[in-house]
């Protein structure tokens, strides 16, 4: 298997995937220094991540970062973190609804 090339990740996707460690992180409660230790690498290396340096994690630092913070990959990668508990829950809602009623609600949203 080939490693991914960091130069081909869009500057969007690598300043999504950044703010977001950085978004939960804080909302965990843990400093750069504290998340580098619970996922067992260098100190330094959430604040350099952080800072934008040249870098991306890897999947599987990524992975860890996201289990220490306390938030699903769903949730992660959502465009709209803010708004990622109430939509997930009207997503609920709608799987257990009827195609005749979701086409009814459909209808109404668009007023």
């Amino acid at each position: 298997m080939r490693k991914s090339d960091p130069e081909r990740i869009s500057d969007d996707v690598r300043n999504h995937i950044i703010n977001r460690i950085s978004q939960v992180r804080i909302k965990a409660g843990l400093s750069a220094k504290a998340l580098s230790r619970e996922i067992g690498v260098h100190e330094g290396y959430i604040s350099r991540l952080e800072s934008k340096k040249d870098f991306l994690p890897s999947l599987e630092v990524l992975l860890k970062i996201i289990d220490v913070c306390k938030v699903s990959l769903c949730e992660f990668s959502y465009h709209n973190p803010d708004h990622f508990t109430h939509d997930m829950e009207i997503i609920k809602l709608l799987n257990n609804m009827e195609i005749d009623r979701k086409e009814a609600f459909i209808k109404l949203l668009k007023g």
